[in-house]
Formats: C-alpha cells, structure tokens, sequence
C-alpha cells in the first residue's frame, strides 16, 4: 500500500485519537480539537466536495488566510485524489484570474462572503469554476447554487457518509505516490506565476526526510502563521499530518507577540522578517538606559562565549557557565518569555537570515535553524539541525538530496523532492530541469564538512561598471542588523559604485531622539531629520568597514514608507521586487548617482 500524507494522517488520527491536534482562536477564546475530531471534519469536506462532483485529479483553489480550515480543506483534496491550488490573499485580480483559468480550478474556497462579493467579477472572466465556498459567512453572504458556506458543504459531506461510511476510506486507498498533489503557483519577483506540480511522493521525501531530522516529534507544539500558498507554510500542514505535533494557530503576524505566550511553542517555522524584528525591538530596550546597555553587553559578550562552546560541542567552563546563569536571569530569561518561555528551536527559510542576528538569538539562549529551499524542491533541501549547524549556512543536504555546482557557482540538486514540472509550460520545465538535476538560479558555496552558503540569486548579482560581481543580499543583510534600519535595497548594475534604499525602524529611532533629547515624534519626516540622516550614516560607514573597496555603499536615501505586500514591493514571502522598486524610486537612486 501505498506511504501517501493522506495514509498516514489517517494513521496519525487513529493513533492519536484523544490528543489535541489543532489548536486555534475564536471569540477571545482558545479552542482545542482532538486528532478524531479533527479527522472527521475533513472527512466530512472530502465527501462534501464529492457531492460537489470533484473528481481524482480535480482542480480544487483555495484562496485565505492562514486559519485550520484551511489546512483540513487541504488535506481533504489531496485525501480524494484531486489537486489543492493555493493562491496568495495578496495576489492581484490578474495573478488570480490567471491561475484559475491556467489551474482550470472547478472549485474555489475563499475567506468570507464579502471576499467571494469581491471576486463576481473576476470570475465571470473564469470558465471552469462552478463552485464557490466560504469558510465564514457575514451580513454579505447569500447562498447559493454556486455559492455555499463551508457549514453546508460539511453537512452535504455528513449527509453522503452516512448512507456510504467507507467513502472517505475507500478514496484515500486509490492514491498512488505518483499522483498529482498540488500546484504551487510561485510568488514570482518579476512575471507571470508558474504553477509548480508536486506530487505524493515529493511530499513525503521533503517531510519524512525534515521532520524527524529535526527531531519533531508528536509532543511538540507550533505556532502557525504563515501563508499556506508558500510552500514553506504549507509543509507544516503536512508535517503536522505525519508526526502529529499540535498546530497552533497565531491569530495574525500582527498580534504574534501575545500568541506566543499563550501557546508556549516548542517548536516554530518562521521568515527572517520576523527575527529581525524582534532583534532590534531587544537592541532597543537595551538602549533605554546607560546602566541597562551595560548590563545588557556584559551579557552578550557571556552569551557568545556560551555559544561558541556550543558551536564547537565543548563543555563551558564552570565558571563561565555561572555567569552565564547570571546573565539569563537579568537579560535572557526575558527574551525566552517573549517567545513563550519552552521554544526548543526555531526554523528560518523564505529568505537569507543574517548571521549575526542568528547568533545573537544563540547567545540569549534560542536556536534558530536556517534551511534553504524553492518551491521547485516542495521547501528545503538543506537544513541546520540541533545537533549540526553553523550559522552563516544553511545546513547539509538531507535524505536523498544530492548537490553540486554548475561553473559559475550555481547550485544544481538531484532529488526526489524536486518537482515533476511546471504546469503547461514544458520550455521552462526544461530550462531548470537537465537530466533530473534542478537549476536554482542561487550561487552557493559548499565547504569540505558538506555545509551550503547561499552568497546570493544569479539574476541578483550586481555587475558595477568595474567588472566586480556584488551580492547584494550580503550587503542588505549586514545594514539590516543595525536597530535603525528596517529594510534594504542595494543597487549598483552597471553603475561605478553601490548604493542603498533604506527605510527607519521608527519605533528605534524615536526612542534613541527621547535618549539624546532631541524632539521627534511619530509622524514627523524623519526621511530629511539631519539627525537621523546622521544615524544612518553612521550604520553604512559600519558596514562598509566589513566589505572590500569596490562593494561599499557610497551613497544612500531613506524612504518615507517600508517596502509592503500590498504596494508591490515584496512578494507575499516578503522578497523584495528589485526591479519594481529600481523602477519606482528611480530618480531617487539617478539622484545619488549625481
């Protein structure tokens, strides 16, 4: 028989009947539901959507929010053999009329019926969706033939179970690992979205392979929050299904900070946009007072000791471990709280995590661990792992996943968890595809222990009027770690020197003018404040003291307003879209060329 996530989340429900699988926020209150519970909810959609018509290979499109409705629709299509179609909330009317009409989706499942409202006109210009499904209904929703809530599709799929209880069964039994799962239409920093086929068996080679190298196992809890359309996210859905952890659900990025200390993760799956953010929000506090910055550098200089013993898999010296009791009980202890108090590790992927903030975090006690992946390889296919890591890499190969580098430095993997092509578009399933070996499009180093550096995308790599090669990642990685900054753009193409797009972390900015007495406050333009301008200057003039000659930033700008999702700016995995916004801040970068 087949070993399919469908399998062994039925597996995972029988042997866990009784304990907690899901755990998530309604009205101000937390709700728990039980592995059994769990798995008749998605029994009953899996039936519900067969009432619908939905058939083996059946495109089924599933555009919301992160929420455990979204997860148990999920493993219902894949448990009946069709295919899930997730589609970013962010995504404009465009992306989202192409994919449903590219997917041919039959069905759509969305938030609300104000969101299904939203869509009347999109789809009038689909031709293949015949159903639409709501997972919440409000003053807005009004059923319909084609429009139903989620209530109504699971009382159709109850309804069906009754009269035929091995349904649900019988249907899981027909898969095979070489049926069509999913289509994961990538966030795409520039063009269409390309829809990327993944079947049974890239999924369990990426979760059998990850999940128990990690060592997670069934008494683990998460918190969940990212989008389930990134591949990243959704793995955590499939992971949860084989080990069976409880999945907890944060109610939004927004609202992390008291999520994370209600449900006490032990474990957690993140984007270094997150980390970043609390790293200077810590650097910040630190800051409020001489005494607390002294107090809080002692520390520091007792947690990267602690850290490097670690690293190196020795035994700190007594005394050395003393202090550094010392320093969680003033310093650390505080950081571990905010967290939740029992987070064993944390994963980071989707993007390059900063080494320093990577140890920075190691010092205070918590481990992040940075993987590497593309949605062509269903996540990652390197990993850090609480037994093996160094920070400033991302890992070692796992499972089956073989490496090597083209001779310009590209990465090229061999693997199972490679996917089986991009959807209808057989000429660029073949440009990254040569003879089972995926071009990633990412320049990479591999050191003699079999540990992978990523220095940055191909497509990336600035070439300045000199002929050097920068990588521009590195270079935004490094100014991000200054608690002033929030975010980077590096530009320097065919350009005779590098420059920078920076924006304020204004939470740190303002607090520092309270410190030193000079009066700003928020709303104020502090992209012309010489104060502040000074204070940026200062942090690239850091920087630079870390990169050869012809990388260093020679000039720079700060911009009034963050790059956002929704302005276009970052894909809905907060990459930034370096040709949206060389195009957008255009005269401003020209101007400091001048």
């Amino acid at each position: 028989m087949p070993e399919t996530i469908c399998h062994k989340f039925l597996e995972t429900a029988k042997k866990q009947a009784d304990h907690v699988a899901i755990v998530y926020k309604q009205r101000k209150l937390w709700n728990e539901i039980t592995w059994d519970s769990y798995r008749e909810a998605v029994a009953t959609i899996a039936a519900g959507l067969q009432v619908l018509g939905v058939r083996k290979g059946d495109r089924v499109a599933i555009l919301a929010n992160t929420r455990y409705e979204w997860a148990a629709a999920d493993i219902a299509i894949l448990c009946l053999g069709a295919i899930t179609v997730p589609i970013y909330v962010s995504s404009t009317p465009e992306d989202i009329e192409f994919i449903l009409n590219n997917s041919e989706a039959k069905v759509l499942i969305c938030e609300t019926g104000s969101s299904a409202n939203k869509l009347k006109e999109l789809l009038k210009k689909t031709k293949s969706v015949e159903t639409v499904i709501c997972f919440d209904t409000n003053g807005e929703f009004v059923a319909s033939e084609s429009l139903i809530s989620l209530d109504t599709l699971q009382t159709k799929g109850a309804a069906a179970l009754k009269k035929s209880p091995t349904l649900f069964e019988l249907a899981v039994k027909s898969l095979s690992m070489d049926d069509t799962a999913t289509i994961v239409y990538t966030s795409g920093t520039t063009g269409r979205p390309r829809g990327v086929v993944h079947s049974h068996t890239q999924i369990m080679s990426e979760v059998s392979d990850a999940f128990p190298l990690l060592g997670v196992t069934f008494r683990d809890r998460s918190i969940t929050f990212l989008p389930f359309a990134h591949v990243l996210g959704r793995i955590e859905i499939w992971g949860h299904a084989m080990i069976g952890y409880t999945m907890c659900f944060a109610q939004s990025i927004e609202r992390m900070r008291d999520d994370l200390v209600d449900i006490k993760p032990t474990v957690m799956v993140a984007v270094p946009r997150v980390f970043e953010k609390i790293y200077n929000s810590v650097l910040a506090q630190a800051e409020i007072s001489t005494a607390r910055n002294r107090v809080f550098t002692w520390a520091m200089e007792i947690g990267r000791e602690i850290s490097r013993h670690k690293v190196e898999k020795r035994s700190p010296p007594i005394d050395l471990a003393l202090k550094y009791q010392v320093a969680r009980r003033l310093v650390f202890d505080s950081l571990r709280k905010r967290l939740g108090g029992n987070l064993r590790f944390a994963v980071s992927g989707g993007a390059p995590l900063s080494q320093s903030i990577a140890e920075f975090f190691h010092a205070a006690g918590i481990l992040i661990l940075e993987g590497y992946g593309l949605t062509e390889t269903n996540a990652c296919i390197t990993v850090n792992t609480p037994f093996d890591y160094r920070f400033g890499t991302v890992g070692k190969a796992i499972g089956d996943v073989k490496l090597r580098l083209a001779p310009d430095g590209e990465l090229l993997i061999h693997s199972k968890k490679v996917m089986k092509s991009y959807y209808k578009d057989p000429e660029a399933t073949a440009a990254v595809l040569e003879d089972g070996w995926l071009h990633s499009g990412d320049i990479a180093e591999i050191s003699s222990e079999g540990y992978v550096r990523i220095t940055d995308r191909k497509k990336d790599l600035i070439k300045t009027a000199g002929g050097k090669y920068v990588a521009p990642q590195r270079l935004e990685g490094i100014l991000k770690a200054n608690r002033f900054i929030s975010q980077v753009h590096i530009h320097g193409d065919q350009k005779k020197y590098v420059v920078a797009l920076v924006t304020l972390n204004t939470e740190a900015v303002l607090q520092y003018a309270r410190e030193q007495g000079f009066n700003l406050k928020e709303g104020d333009n502090l992209t012309d404040n010489g104060k502040v301008k000074e204070l940026i200057r200062r942090a690239v003039a850091e920087a630079n003291s870390h990169l050869a000659s012809f990388e260093s930033i020679k000039n720079f700008a700060i911009l009034p307003n963050e790059f956002t999702v929704e302005s276009g700016e970052l894909t809905p995995s907060l990459k930034v879209k370096r040709k949206v916004i060389d195009t957008r801040y255009h005269d401003i970068i020209e101007h400091l060329y001048q």
